[in-house]
């Protein structure tokens, strides 16, 4: 018998329960009054939005949370946060989904039974006397910038004299840090500034990819590459990698390369900027891009940037340092937060018998570390051990105890971003469960057993404040910023030029491994909103796939979807093989973050544990890999199919360069049509879209915060592989051709026809105009005949086969404390209706009534739809096309403006500007 399921600890779940009843039936401890009088600022199922922050890879990105009547549903971008600036990703739209998930640890655990607090708390006094005596005290967490959190670990510094602290991030760029110990003699923090940028060159590094940087580097890279009428100037990106990336879906030009090769190609950047190095074995044709390359770079000193990734070896992260220092390029250097030790030091400690407490904390090694790492069977050898985290994952499983922790919403606390700014969280509900923070936690062995977040965070910046600390506290958390709280940046130095070591002979495969864009390291695992997302480049959901170039799967006989075992020693693993042109010979890339073995209801057993493969030794890039076909498999799953577009693809996704957008028209001519005009000569506004594609990042924000704010239903894998997806919002993707692999990015909503296809062959008018210009549904009316979605011709209109929201959701999403994340203002539709973008038409209602009783006009600005809002790189453009002044009016005059399909003569509300790259008229392609 489990231990979750013996009598012991059946009636300890029960007393449990009792004890719940008995205070959920008698009175509250507090005074409380009925709704005779509304609280302040309380108005039923009006939305407050309080200004928090939320934590990704131990930093924090400011956000604006919407509660209604105390239930978080919709997290926004805080334009006051320097590192948001109004805008969100796909991680922090889906928190919301975090905070209700039913697989959330709820209660301690003994050995894997339940167990109260008050059990953890006697168990952990001795420890806490022989801490005190010397005994070995280890701490591993994720990275950590929460100044309140650096304080309590600093405290027990002082109070253990055996007391070290570890981190463990699975995603950490050690060979940056290493790189940066070469170049300067010790370890800095590197941010670069792409808002100044005007000649990127990334070697395998992908700044626009998920991370706590995203948001900010997607506004920087977008200031530079938009562009209007009169406006010529626009950056130019070069991504030299050899596996596909973000940053090179979006780049001017792609060289694809063999992992050696990318570092030769840095040696011939630095030496084309007089660098006394050995020249390298390089091709002529790639010579002579690299050179292109190089002289570019160096026409362009202040705003020239090479960045090198990951994969790289460390002498090639010391070498762009001293590119960068001749090039002077814009980049922020500072010193690191922490000086914590490593996961390989822990498990040393561990083996050695050193460790007499051990408390993890926010992390899984368990599951994320490397192949080769002995902390798995290390953990066991602790005399006590605890895991604290928000579920009770595989870590978990090999400590004695375990703590759950708040949610970030849930919590008092404070985060710095990426670029160094302080803002406090602060709880936008009340724990769910009977959860303790990190910083309760290290309070209580700090000596402050029933310390406060609240106190703990006031008492980290009251000290800093002084007598204007009131003051100081009530601005922080309205503006959700603590203003000039980020560091100055330091001068690095002159960096040395390194040694440069030739890469290792191939043999067998490169590996190259990579943070998934939706489930990140895999703690996303179990949010389904994440899963059913299409990734950026292979729109696959649902699992991993090994991508490999065309000629290796020929070589090694697989076709798209065959299973591929990959081995490096004892460690295998299997997953789909899909071929990508993006990846070079002799190279395969896969995700991270999937394969969890105990991640929950909707995330266990999806996919292929990437981690397996790694060593200590090789992160990011690992070589002599075996690739095997094996025989079955169910293939991946994907939103998009792959095909070629015959004819004229100008009409679809047109795509310019620099120097020719000029030539595209302005606008189309409307077609003859049979559909009737609408007279909107007395509407009160008419209701628009423009969507810049050459803004467009393809970065998934905007179809999660669509999903979010509509209540969109997940579906699960089964109806996925059906082609039932019902997002409302898409990201097409256009590989569009030539020898660069560059890929286009086109968020397709619904066009809001004002000659709607799907309007007439409705038998019930359940899809209908209003006064404004919506292409309105009623969903009382229709009987899902779908005859309109077989009419539209941009294929945007869903039907909703089963009860996603009624008893028929896909696994644990229809559990109670679900029912929280839904948008009250937003239908929750029944199964057998179409379904498809509303324009958000709740929000223009809601701004509509706002504006008369202020009475006065909607203004540009009152209205934003949730995919606007979320956008990073604003692409997208919403507001009324009757002002001739307004910005879609504007966009609407653009020479690179177009309708989607117009030759079809729908005149749809919701239009394009063209995709425009910048080329370099000397390079000839991007392929060796």
């Amino acid at each position: 018998m489990s231990p979750d399921l013996s009598r012991r600890n059946a009636l300890k779940l029960l007393a449990a329960n009792m004890a719940a009843l008995v205070a959920g039936c008698g009175k509250p401890p507090e005074h409380i009054l009925p709704y005779v009088h509304m609280p302040e600022r309380l108005t039923p199922g009006v939305p407050l939005q309080f200004a928090t922050t939320l934590p990704l890879g131990g930093y924090g990105r400011g956000v604006l949370c919407s509660s209604v009547e105390g239930r978080p549903i919709k997290v926004s971008g805080n334009p006051l946060h320097p590192a948001s600036l109004g805008a969100t990703d796909v991680f922090a739209e889906a928190d919301v989904l975090g905070l209700y998930d039913p697989d959330r640890s709820q209660a301690c655990r003994q050995d894997g039974g339940l167990c109260a607090w008050e059990e953890v708390e006697a168990a952990l006094r001795p420890r806490l006397d022989a801490i005190r005596g010397g005994a070995g005290f280890r701490l591993l967490t994720g990275p950590i910038s929460s100044p309140t959190l650096l304080r309590l670990i600093e405290e027990l510094r002082r109070k253990s004299s055996n007391f070290r602290w570890h981190i463990h991030d699975p995603l950490e760029d050690s060979a940056a840090r290493q790189g940066s110990v070469l170049a300067f003699g010790k370890p800095l923090f590197f941010l670069p500034r792409l808002g100044e940028v005007e000649v990127l060159a990334t070697l395998d590094a992908d700044p626009l990819g998920p991370g706590p940087a995203q948001i900010f580097h997607a506004r920087g890279f977008s200031q530079r590459r938009r562009m209007r009428a009169g406006e010529m100037r626009m950056s130019r990106v070069y991504a030299l990698q050899s596996a596909p990336t973000l940053t090179g879906a979006n780049a001017d030009h792609v060289v694809t390369l063999s992992p050696g090769d990318v570092g030769a190609a840095a040696v011939a950047l630095a030496r084309a900027l007089g660098a006394p190095l050995p020249e390298p074995k390089l091709t002529a044709a790639l010579q002579r891009k690299i050179a292109a390359i190089g002289r570019e770079l160096a026409a362009h000193p202040g705003h020239a940037l090479v960045l090198a990734g990951p994969s790289q070896p460390p002498d090639i992260h010391a070498l762009t340092h001293w590119i960068n220092k001749k090039l002077a390029a814009p980049i922020a250097c500072f010193n690191p937060s922490s000086d914590a030790a490593t996961l390989a030091e822990l498990a040393a400690d561990l083996a050695a018998g050193k460790v007499d407490t051990l408390l993890v904390c926010g992390c899984n090694p368990a599951y994320d570390a490397p192949g080769d790492s002995p902390i798995r069977d290390a953990i066991r050898k602790a005399r006590f051990s605890l895991h604290h985290g928000l579920y009770f994952d595989e870590t978990a499983s090999l400590c004695g105890w375990h703590v759950p922790e708040s949610h970030p919403l849930e919590a008092w606390g404070d985060l710095r971003s990426v670029e160094g700014t302080a803002s406090f969280t602060q709880p936008l509900i009340e724990p769910l469960y009977d959860t303790r923070t990190l910083g309760a936690l290290l309070a209580w062995f700090t000596g402050e057993a029933n310390a406060k977040d609240y106190d703990l965070v006031r008492a980290t910046w009251s000290a800093e404040k002084g007598a204007d600390f009131e003051a100081f506290w009530r601005k922080g958390l309205h503006d959700g910023v603590v203003a000039g709280s980020a560091p100055v940046a330091i001068d690095p130095g002159e960096p040395a030029l390194p040694k440069i070591e030739p890469p290792p002979p191939d043999s067998g495969f490169a590996l190259r491994v990579r943070p998934d864009p939706n489930l990140y390291d895999g703690s996303f695992a179990n949010n389904a909103w994440l899963q059913e997302c299409p990734k950026p480049l292979t729109k696959e959901v649902w699992g991993n796939s090994i991508g490999i170039s065309p000629a290796d799967a020929d070589r090694v006989g697989v076709t798209n979807g065959d299973r591929l075992r990959l081995s490096t020693g004892d460690r295998a693993i299997v997953a789909p093989a899909r071929i990508d042109s993006g990846c070079a010979e002799g190279v395969l890339s896969l995700d991270l973050g999937h394969g969890r073995a105990q991640a929950g209801h909707i995330g266990t057993g999806i996919g292929a544990n990437a981690y397996a493969l790694r060593s200590t030794e090789a992160l990011w890039s690992i070589a002599g890999v075996e690739a095997r076909k094996e025989d079955g498999g169910p293939g991946f799953l994907s939103t998009q199919k792959q095909f070629e577009i015959d004819g004229d693809r100008e009409n679809i996704f047109p795509s310019e360069t620099l120097d020719r957008f000029t030539d595209l028209s302005a606008g189309q001519a409307d077609p003859p049509s049979l559909y009737p005009e609408h007279d909107y000569a007395r509407a009160d506004a008419r209701w628009a879209m423009v969507i810049d594609s050459a803004a467009c990042i393809g970065c998934n924000a905007c179809v999660v915060a669509c999903q979010v704010e509509n209540n969109v239903p997940v579906v699960g894998p089964e109806e996925i592989a059906r082609n039932r997806d019902m997002h409302w919002l898409r990201i097409d993707a256009y590989e569009l051709g030539g020898p660069d692999g560059r890929v286009g990015f086109q968020p397709v909503p619904c066009m809001h026809c004002e000659k709607a296809p799907c309007e007439p062959v409705c038998p019930v008018e359940a899809s209908v105009h209003d006064s404004e210009g919506l292409n309105v549904q009623v969903y009382n009316r229709c009987i899902g005949t779908r005859f309109c979605q077989a009419n539209c011709p941009y294929k945007v209109r869903r039907f909703n086969f089963f009860g996603y929201a009624d008893g028929q959701d896909f696994s644990d999403l229809g559990a109670q404390i679900m029912h929280a994340r839904f948008n009250p203002d937003v239908t929750v539709r029944a199964r057998g209706v179409m379904e498809k973008c509303t324009y958000c038409v709740q929000r223009i209602s809601g701004a509509r009534r706002e504006a008369e009783k202020q009475q006065r006009p909607l203004r540009e600005g009152d209205v934003t739809t949730a995919c606007q809002d979320a956008c990073p790189t604003r692409a997208i453009h919403f507001c009324d096309l009757a002002d001739r002044n307004s910005a879609v009016s504007r966009l609407r005059q653009e020479p690179r403006h177009f309708a989607l399909l117009g030759q079809l003569g729908t005149k749809p509300r919701t239009t394009y500007l063209a995709d425009v790259r910048n080329p370099n008229p000397e390079m000839e392609g991007g392929g060796k």
